[in-house]
């Protein structure tokens, strides 16, 4: 039997490959990954996560599950949304980047649950999360619509489903766009976190990602309702929500 194909940038691997090789890219920059966030964006990866988190419906003492989790934004700003009496677990499938996310919310005096996990098989039981939230880490799943089904699993009926990720710009930026992305975001991988193929990656995993209208039919086939997506930046980013009825 033959190993079904993906792609991994604007590679076409094995789909076997494909999660070791992400995995190789988020190992290698996960201590340097906070620093190219804020140089990447020029500091607009922070307006877009505060904006998620504060437009979010989630209760005092509610449940949040928060995939792909990484260097933990949006985890702590989860923490501050539920208070003491909630419950929000960190989690990502890359442990240097999970490690990087833990140490840093300890050093901040917050205690979480972290685990590493694959967003495809969530280890977590049926209808037990008010909000799943997931930023800029879906396009590096191998089976979105497996993830996405998974979210939905897991999410209690009445919840909502966050997904922050890059996402096709708007028309007239595109050029100026692609410019940045294969030539000055490479370079800046190369002198900041000496790692110039893994930001190459980065850019080229953008493109491969599903456009808006596309995200927004693949949360209706899981099984969401009431999609809708907030572009951000000309769509350089847009925030999908959906519910579970």
């Amino acid at each position: 039997m033959t190993d079904k194909q993906t792609h991994f940038g604007y590679r076409t691997v094995n789909e076997s490959e494909k999660a070791a090789k992400v995995a190789e890219v988020f190992h290698s920059v996960a201590q340097k990954y906070d620093i190219m966030n804020d140089v990447m964006s020029g500091g607009l990866h922070r307006v877009w996560k505060h904006f998620t988190i504060t437009t979010a419906r989630v209760p005092k003492g509610g449940k949040v599950l928060d995939i792909a989790g990484g260097t933990g934004d949006l985890s702590r700003g989860w923490a501050k949304r539920v208070g003491k009496d909630g419950e929000v677990w960190l989690t990502d499938i890359n442990s240097s980047m999970l490690g990087v996310g833990r140490d840093r919310l300890l050093n901040e005096g917050l205690l979480l649950p972290v685990a590493v996990c694959d967003a495809e098989k969530l280890p977590f039981p049926d209808n037990y999360f008010d909000l799943v939230s997931v930023s800029f880490g879906l396009r590096n799943m191998t089976h979105k619509d497996a993830a996405l089904k998974e979210m939905h699993r897991v999410l209690k009926p009445g919840g909502t489903l966050l997904v922050l990720e890059f996402s096709k710009v708007a028309k007239p930026l595109a050029p100026a766009y692609d410019l940045y992305s294969f030539k000055l975001l490479p370079l800046m991988g190369k002198l900041i976190a000496k790692d110039a193929d893994s930001y190459q990656y980065l850019a080229e995993s953008i493109r491969m990602h599903p456009d808006q209208e596309t995200l927004k039919q693949m949360m209706l086939d899981a099984g969401f309702d009431s999609v809708d997506y907030h572009n951000m930046s000309a769509g350089i980013v847009a925030l999908h929500k959906g519910v579970k009825f």
